[in-house]
This record gives structure tokens, C-alpha cells and sequence, in this order.
């Protein structure tokens, strides 16, 4: 295999294809990526809300929701390493189905998505966890969090990603402290080990698993991310599905245990009302860990979940106006960074004025309700190209597992609250609007 030099000046291996991004992200800077979406975005900021659904049973959903992302993780990881460009899902639409209409809408529900998760993950940086330290409105904290994100954002993808390996460090750590803690807990003859198979009263428990998965999905889909920076990754084919698996049964293992720990340190009647609910576990076990000390981890681990979603966000703009699927403006890049600016700016304005807007648990199933239409549009495309052939080698998956993927996704759909799909359905009619708009501009300038 033979590397030359692209416009850039980074060195590309020969079944790279040219881009106007730089490749500077490797296999451990990629399984740092994922782990550290996936952590940052879900179990600092929704177990409380997740005990709502199942009580102390906090492992079960989560493990049902491990499952069913991996299905999909599969078929990214095939298109992925098949078509390794910016854009993700959009670009998979636009390539199987060939109607813009498709594409666009498969795009802007990712965009939507990722900015609404972003918002989401600001209030909930504004919460608890920052009132230790200061006492300040929790809006406006969350817009000036998301504008500082957005600066490091632009600095440069390989600043961005070593800032979040050292994140992730972070968050993996304070984590771990909820497991040791509460496992001293037990040691010293505290806790209530019979909570981790309580259901709260009246549930029937294969229906309130269900209906916690589709919470629990939300602390998984952190790994979609990584489709939009495929054009920055170091030999993709060979690095992506390795980091995608790996980093998705680490957060896997990590959740259940966290679960399991949460159940045993408090009633779910105590997790449900804190919205820091891990200091609520970590101050219960007796042991003794300032509550500065674990609230500026968890600080780490949510600025983490933002500023990843952020970055998927911008690049998933980007690789979009490179398709012509919104305006060529949002491709604008900045000559020394390489990093897509006007995208970022773009995605961070929306992503502010969403934090004005719902509670922290709307925003998270709005975000689950639409990934799972950007997930049953990506798993019918793995089937739907698999005549197009390409000249690199690529990962590939059993044709069983997208179908199963979609089948996931459609049990998932048949969960979601009435209110959700309202919100949902109005990004979706904004989005409809925007691309009938962009489509007559076309028109008018040609």
C-alpha cells in the first residue's frame, strides 16, 4: 500500500479518497471519540430519568438498548468503510436512493438530532453539577457553554479530539468512582443489593423495559457520530469497525455496572427526583467523596457529550453543502484549520435556542424518535448497496443484521409518546419547508 501527499499536505493512503478535510484522527483517537460520546451523552445526565421507567432495574434496558445499537453499528460499519466521506447517513441516502428529497430529510434528521442532543446535554451541564460550584440561570449558562464549544470546535478536529481523549479519561474515572464507592458501600454492610429487580408498582416489566430502552437507546446513539468524521479518519476500512464495536460493548459494561451500582445506593423515588442523579449515588455511599470533585467530572463528561454531537453536527453540514443538500455556503472552510466554520457557527445558533425550549427528557426521546429514522434509512441502504461495488476493501456484514436493525428500530417507534412525535414532526415539517426553499433557489439561479 503506497501514501502520497494531498492538497493538505497529509499524507493519504492510496484507497483514501482526496479531501478538503484533513486526516488526523487514528484508531485510539477514534475509540476515544466514540467511548466518549456515548458516555458523556447518556448515564451522568438520564439515569434518574431512567429510573422513572423500570426502578431499580436499571441494567435491563440498558443491556436491550446495547443490543439493538449494535445492529445498527453494523451497518455503519459497513457503509462507512465502503463510502468513507463527511456526511454520514445523508451521503448513504443520497448514494441508495437517489431522490434528494430522501437524502435531505435523512440529513436534516441527523442535524436536528445532533443539535437537539447538544442542547439537551447544555442544560443538563447547567444543572446540578454546575449549581455546586455557581448559582446561575440555567439558559443562559447552557448558550455560553455551547458558544465556548463551538470555539474548540473550530480550532481544528485533531485539537478537538485530543482534548476529548483526555475528556473521556475524565469521565471514565468518575464513573468508576460511583462503582468503587457504592461497592465499599456493600462492604461495610450498606446498600439494598434486592432494588437491582424492582419494578415500580403496577409496571409489567418486559413493557417498562421497553419503555426505559428507548431512554437507555439514547445513552448508545453517541456512536453515529463518528459516520460524520469518516473523511478524517486514518485508514478507515481497517480502524473504524474496531473502534465502533470496541468502544460500543466498553460504555455496554460500564452502564450495566454503573446500573447495578445506582439500584443498590438509592430508592428509585431519589434517583428520579435529582438531576445529577451519579452525585446523589456517590454522596450516599458514606464514603466520602467531595461533591466538587465528582460535579466537576461529571462537568467534563457532559462538556464531552457536547462538544463530540457538536462536531458530528458541523461536519454532517458540511458534508451536505459538499452534496448540494443545503446551501454551498455551510462548506466554507477555514484556510489554516481545515476545520468547516460557517457549519459550526450554523449548527451552534440553533443549538443555543433550542436550550429555551423542553426538559431534558423531551429532548432526549425527540433525539431518539428521529435517529431511528436516520438508523431504518441507513439499515435498508446496507441492502440496497450492496450491487454498487467499490475498489478498496471494506467491512462487511451478514445481510440478517439490517434487517434486524430496522425491525429494532420500528419496536422502538411504537413506544414513543404523542408529544414526542409532535415535536418530532415539527422539525420534520421545518424540514420539508427548508429544502422546498433551497430547491426553488436552485432553480432561480439556474
Amino acid at each position: 500500500m503506497t501514501a502520497a501527499a494531498n492538497s493538505s499536505g497529509t499524507q493519504v493512503r492510496d484507497d483514501e479518497p482526496e479531501s478538503k478535510l484533513k486526516r488526523k484522527i487514528t484508531g485510539p483517537l477514534l475509540f476515544f471519540f466514540i467511548l466518549g460520546d456515548v458516555l458523556g451523552a447518556g448515564i451522568y445526565a438520564l439515569m434518574g430519568v431512567l429510573s422513572e421507567e423500570v426502578g431499580g432495574a436499571l441494567w435491563a434496558p440498558l443491556i436491550v438498548a446495547l443490543l439493538l445499537a449494535l445492529l445498527t453499528a453494523g451497518s455503519y460499519a459497513e457503509l462507512v468503510t465502503k463510502y468513507p466521506q463527511a456526511g454520514g447517513a445523508a451521503v448513504f441516502a443520497a448514494r441508495a436512493y437517489r431522490w434528494p428529497i430522501v437524502s435531505f430529510l435523512v440529513g436534516f434528521c441527523m442535524l436536528a438530532a445532533g443539535v437537539t442532543s447538544a442542547a439537551g446535554l447544555a442544560l443538563a451541564f447547567s444543572g446540578e453539577y454546575l449549581t455546586t460550584f455557581i448559582d446561575v440561570p440555567a439558559v443562559p449558562a447552557a448558550m455560553v457553554f455551547l458558544v465556548l464549544v463551538a470555539c474548540l470546535n473550530a480550532r481544528g478536529i485533531s485539537e478537538s479530539v485530543r482534548s476529548n481523549v483526555a475528556m473521556t479519561v475524565v469521565e471514565l474515572s468518575g464513573l468508576v468512582i460511583v462503582i468503587v464507592v457504592v461497592a465499599i458501600m456493600l462492604g461495610n454492610g450498606n446498600g439494598d443489593v434486592s432494588r437491582v429487580g424492582d419494578f415500580p408498582d403496577g409496571a409489567t416489566p418486559a413493557l417498562a423495559i421497553l419503555s426505559g430502552a428507548i431512554i437507555a437507546y439514547y445513552s448508545f446513539v453517541g456512536f453515529e457520530t463518528s459516520a460524520n468524521v469518516a473523511e478524517e479518519i486514518r485508514n478507515p476500512s481497517r480502524v473504524y469497525p474496531l473502534a465502533l464495536f470496541g468502544s460500543l460493548i466498553t460504555a455496554g459494561v460500564v452502564y450495566v455496572l454503573v446500573g447495578l451500582a445506582s439500584s443498590v445506593a438509592l430508592p428509585s423515588a431519589e434517583l428520579s427526583e435529582s438531576s445529577g442523579p451519579l452525585l446523589a449515588v456517590v454522596g450516599a455511599s458514606g464514603v466520602g467523596i467531595p461533591d466538587g470533585v465528582f460535579s466537576a467530572i461529571a462537568l467534563v463528561a457532559v462538556a464531552n457529550g457536547a462538544l463530540l454531537t457538536m462536531i458530528m453536527a458541523s461536519r454532517l453540514a458540511f458534508g451536505m453543502a459538499e452534496n448540494k443538500l443545503l446551501p454551498s455556503a455551510m462548506g466554507k472552510v477555514l484556510p489554516n484549520r481545515g476545520t468547516p466554520w460557517a457549519a459550526i457557527a450554523a449548527t451552534t445558533l440553533v443549538a443555543m435556542l433550542l436550550t429555551i425550549t423542553g426538559d431534558l427528557s423531551t429532548l432526549a426521546e425527540t433525539v431518539v424518535l428521529l435517529l431511528l429514522f436516520v438508523f431504518i434509512s441507513t439499515n435498508i441502504a446496507v441492502l440496497v448497496l450492496r450491487r454498487d461495488r467499490v475498489q478498496h476493501k471494506h467491512f462487511r456484514i451478514p445481510a440478517v443484521v439490517p434487517i434486524l436493525g430496522v425491525a429494532s428500530c420500528v419496536l422502538l417507534l411504537t413506544q414513543q409518546s404523542a408529544q414526542v412525535w409532535m415535536f418530532g414532526g415539527l422539525l420534520l415539517a421545518i424540514g420539508v419547508v427548508l429544502h422546498v426553499a433551497a430547491t426553488w433557489v436552485r432553480h432561480r439561479a439556474s
